[in-house]
């Protein structure tokens, strides 16, 4: 079985600290409120004792991304550029209007457009940090930057620090 470790989603996290008393490594005990995974033994009671939901466990390593073929990836591909179009539109509507009700509703809007691009992503391959697809990605923006102040060194440390599952 593949080691797990313990992460925290710290929007979940109402600090009420259980973790703190459970951990039999010290772990949880950082003063940025990140789990220490090199500390982390993988045993999973902060996860248990915490009240809020906000730890869970993940392998330390994930598997291969499941192979979409290239018409799904792509039909995956344009609905997420329909979304992120969409959610654009819906900004543009709220920064433009005097109506709070309709700045409201594109707002609304507009959250719910990248919501379901990212989910669309996630289906179409980029979910897994280690898959071969979140490696081409990030060496696109590294070779092409989307905008001039792309962080383009921190996206290379970022493709270093990640393997890839899917060498192919």
């Amino acid at each position: 079985m593949k080691k797990m470790v313990a992460v925290r989603n710290l929007r979940l996290c109402t600090k009420d600290c259980l973790c703190l008393y459970v951990c039999p490594s010290g772990a949880t005990d950082t003063e940025n409120s990140i789990i220490d995974v090199e500390k982390c033994i993988g045993c999973g009671v902060c996860a248990g004792a915490c009240p809020s939901g906000a730890i869970s466990m993940v392998p330390e390593e994930y598997p291969a991304q499941q192979p979409k073929a290239d018409s799904v990836r792509g039909a995956l591909n344009a609905l997420a550029g329909n979304k992120a179009d969409g959610e654009k539109a819906a900004l543009q509507i709220a920064e433009n209007t005097e109506l709070d009700g309709l700045y409201r509703l594109m707002k609304a809007v507009a959250r719910s457009e990248r919501l379901i691009a990212e989910d669309v992503l996630r289906e179409a391959g980029y979910m897994l940090p280690q898959s071969n697809n979140t490696h081409e990605l990030l060496q696109g923006l590294i070779e092409t930057p989307p905008t001039p102040d792309f962080p383009a060194d921190a996206a290379g440390k970022l493709l270093n620090m990640l393997s890839n599952n899917e060498k192919r």
